[in-house]
């Protein structure tokens, strides 16, 4: 059965993957400083039936019912980590809270983080966990930073635009099994897109179907907050770059 080859199949990388990872993020970013990135991390809504109990507890802000798929990508949109249940009325901040990877701190290594979008809390603790600026935006360096933290961070939702094209039969309507089965389900379709990924099998997504819970208004500040990371690579981005300078203007001071 599928389920029993998951940590085969969906695991994270080894230290020779994690180099070629991070360096897939910087190759998405267009920018070295992302270089220290390990994964791209969000929830997804997956359509099913109303339950005959707790039917609101299913029903999304969306105002379909779901239950939630979070997950975690490498650089090619294959899954490193997956956490499949909680209902569609749950936010991705309460989901990511009680999921293993932020519960046992599992991912990713001291010294990189993961990209998520604004539904989720800024962290540095437990988890590395960078998220875009705000709006309103304050200055060209958020912007800078934000413009290239999305063309990073949005594999994810190409990851799950692509899950979605390659079962359309299960996921372009409301599954057609009871909520508790629903799991499996869509825990045996990850293993699948992870085996075609790594066999080369690679498909579009059907447009309209970059995926991913965009509504990130319910975002707080948090205690264990990664705003000093965040600034540090804001920084970083925004810093001189003498390797696009013809050799006569580095290393001088201009007033």
């Amino acid at each position: 059965m599928l389920l029993h080859i998951k940590h085969k199949v969906i695991h994270f990388p080894s230290f020779e993957e994690l180099e070629e990872i991070s360096t897939g993020f910087a190759n998405l970013a267009g920018s070295p400083v992302f270089g220290s990135v390990a994964g791209s991390i969000d929830g997804c809504h997956i359509r099913i039936k109303p339950p005959s109990a707790d039917s609101m507890c299913y029903l999304n802000r969306k105002l379909f019912y779901s239950i939630q798929l979070q997950a975690l990508c490498d650089h090619r949109g294959k899954y490193l980590d997956i956490f499949v249940g909680y209902p569609g009325s749950v936010h991705d901040s309460r989901v990511l809270r009680n999921s293993p990877i932020y519960l046992k701190a599992l991912y990713p290594p001291e010294g990189y983080h993961i990209l998520g979008d604004g539904g989720f809390p800024c962290l540095s603790h437990p988890i590395s966990l960078i998220t875009p600026y705000r709006e309103p935006l304050q200055n060209a360096s958020h912007r800078r930073f934000n413009f290239h933290h999305e063309k990073a961070r949005s594999i994810i939702e190409r990851s799950f635009g692509c899950l979605k094209t390659r079962w359309r039969s299960l996921f372009f309507k409301a599954l057609e099994v009871k909520p508790e089965f629903a799991p499996e389900v869509i825990t045996c379709c990850t293993i699948l897109h992870n085996i075609c990924i790594t066999n080369g099998d690679i498909i579009e997504p059907e447009e309209g179907q970059l995926d991913g819970d965009d509504l990130d208004d319910l975002q707080v500040r948090d205690p264990q907050s990664g705003e000093h990371t965040r600034e540090r690579l804001a920084a970083a981005l925004s810093a001189p770059n003498d390797d696009n300078l013809p050799p006569a203007l580095r290393h001088h001071d201009y007033l």
